[in-house]
């Protein structure tokens, strides 16, 4: 895993951290180990146990449903949005795949964005920047005003 931390955030480079991990099981509570070291310097509000676990089902989500013909990685980025945390998790997949699924009691999966969905302010899908796809959610007062 390869990580970059900005220890000093200005308004010009909002990025808290960033990490990059291989689509593989392992990662999942890599990232929210790292997430959790990553952001404590920064004292922030909100529950990070929340945050680590929908970054926890977005990289199962982007690990699961990565597509690429060449060696890839998953890329999770965080930033401060004034009082909000952003959280970014960027895989090769294709945007359209991402929704909202309903599923029945017994399934044992998809869940993710559900979980998502209620614990966030908001979250959103599309291309990501560094092509494929980007799933973003947002924590409304992370920090205080």
């Amino acid at each position: 895993m390869t990580y970059a931390i900005n220890h000093h955030p200005s308004e010009d480079s909002p990025r808290l951290g960033a990490m990059s991990l291989h689509p593989a099981p392992e990662s999942v509570p890599r990232a929210r180990r790292w997430f959790r070291k990553f952001i404590a310097p920064y004292n922030p509000a909100c529950s990070i146990d929340d945050c680590a676990l929908m970054i926890s089902e977005l990289v199962t989500n982007a690990i699961r449903y990565g597509r690429a013909d060449d060696p890839w990685l998953v890329r999770v980025e965080w930033f401060r949005e004034g009082a909000s945390l952003r959280v970014e998790v960027h895989n090769p997949g294709f945007p359209a795949n991402v929704r909202l699924r309903h599923p029945d009691a017994n399934d044992a999966h998809g869940r993710g964005l559900l979980l998502v969905d209620s614990i966030a302010e908001s979250w959103h899908s599309g291309p990501s920047r560094f092509g494929g796809t980007v799933v973003s959610f947002v924590v409304a007062d992370a920090w205080p005003a």
